[in-house]
């Protein structure tokens, strides 16, 4: 049976080039975009995220036409107007920014999410993914962005909760620096201290998917955040040039926040000679 997946904002960067890996999978794969234009192979339908019903018509058009959805890539971004680079800090930024950095970065991924568990929980199966990153877990370009993919994160997590025994699965997944085409236009050798020769393709993002909905595991990964270039070294995934990129665990300072670590249990060697005396 022919895997049916949906890639939002899938018309450039890194939905774009998880899509084109996706359909070389063999993955029956619909993407989002304002314009309805994606990657050769997949088939492309023109949505605006912050319109919920032009959401739930793009739902319902790959349901009549698919009649199945196994897989949604939460990738839909939406730049503020006159954006030009986050250079600026917050207090001198317009309060508008957070009608795309917080309605389409985070509320969209949440409105897909809604319509994609209704069809996943009927038939017992699917998962759910949410472009995350290292941004949740240190600052990286501004105050709205790291605020929303932190909720991502969450959001996968507590929708495992409520999932669980359904047969669905919600992951949220850090990535590294990304070689998009615009990026690699700029003939730059690094990009915020990061090596570009070590950076991820986006395709490479979604091979690493594509493996990831397969990973016998996968129940058990639910609610996880999860890097991507980890989860390439373990599934043995490499770039489109055969070389393994980086993680950037080190450089933030750490891991993912969800799951939160486990409280070790307390120790009864370690307690003071008061709390001994006293009980």
């Amino acid at each position: 049976m022919t895997r049916v997946a949906l890639v939002t904002g899938g018309s450039r960067g890194v939905g774009c080039g998880i899509a084109r890996a996706l359909v070389d999978d063999g993955w029956t794969t619909y993407v989002t975009s304002r314009k309805g234009s994606g990657p050769d192979g997949a088939r492309a339908l023109p949505c605006d995220h912050t319109d919920d019903a032009a959401v739930a018509a793009v739902f319902d058009e790959i349901i009549t036409d698919a009649g199945r959805l196994d897989l949604l890539v939460n990738n839909a971004w939406a730049a503020p107007k006159g954006f030009g680079g986050f250079a600026e800090p917050f207090w001198r930024r317009p309060v508008d920014d957070w009608d795309t950095l917080i309605s389409v970065g985070l509320r969209a991924h949440y409105v897909a999410s809604v319509h994609a568990a209704r069809l996943m929980t009927e038939a017992g199966s699917g998962l759910i993914t949410n472009i995350s990153s290292f941004g949740s877990r240190g600052h990286l370009h501004s105050v709205l962005y790291g605020m929303s993919k932190t909720a991502l994160d969450k959001m996968a997590a507590d929708m495992a909760v409520e999932l669980q025994g359904t047969g669905v699965s919600a992951i949220s997944l850090w990535l590294g620096l990304i070689r998009t085409e615009l990026l690699l236009s700029l003939g730059l050798d690094e990009f915020a201290g990061f090596s570009l020769a070590r950076a991820e393709d986006p395709e490479f993002v979604g091979r690493v998917i594509s493996r990831l909905a397969a990973d016998p595991r996968l129940s058990d990964l639910s609610g996880r955040t999860l890097v991507t270039a980890e989860l390439g070294t373990g599934y043995g995934i490499v770039n489109n040039d055969g070389t393994p990129p980086d993680s950037h665990r080190a450089a933030f300072g750490g891991g993912p926040l969800f799951p939160p670590p486990a409280e070790p249990a307390p120790d009864p060697e370690s307690e003071s000679e008061s709390e001994r005396t006293s009980s």
